[in-house]
């Protein structure tokens, strides 16, 4: 496995003589975001819509509240999340970064180094 030059995205080398298969930076950062989203207490990403609209706006907004870098096999991500009202963010948080590091991993192949999340905001339960 090798990374490409650009560094948008992560070439998978398996087999040369039937060619390649390239996971871009986006994709990363998608898996990363619908991993976060699963967690209890996370409403949304940050700068984007909640997960009750997400069919209507479509996923590729998803992403936009996470930065990608990529280090060879090595990947790092930021994600920026809004948090419900009455969480324990540094028990969500974690529960975020577990699931997230393990979804990429599991999914890509890749190395999760850090999973850095940065709280944006709270959101308060509907009445």
């Amino acid at each position: 496995m090798e990374n490409t030059k650009d560094n948008s995205s992560f070439a998978l080398r398996d087999n040369a003589e039937i060619g390649s298969v390239k996971i871009a930076n986006d994709v990363i950062g998608m898996i990363g975001a619908l991993a976060a989203m699963e967690i209890d207490g996370v409403s949304a990403m940050a700068g984007n819509v909640t997960s009750e609209v997400l069919e209507k706006a479509g996923y590729k907004r998803l992403a936009k509240g996470v930065k990608v870098q990529l280090n060879g096999k090595q990947v790092g991500i930021e994600l920026s999340l809004l948090m419900g009202y009455g969480y324990n963010i540094p028990a969500t948080s974690q529960k975020v970064q577990t699931r997230v590091k393990n979804t990429i991993e599991n999914m890509t192949g890749l190395d999760v180094t850090d999973v850095n999340v940065r709280i944006a905001g709270i959101t308060m339960p509907n009445n």
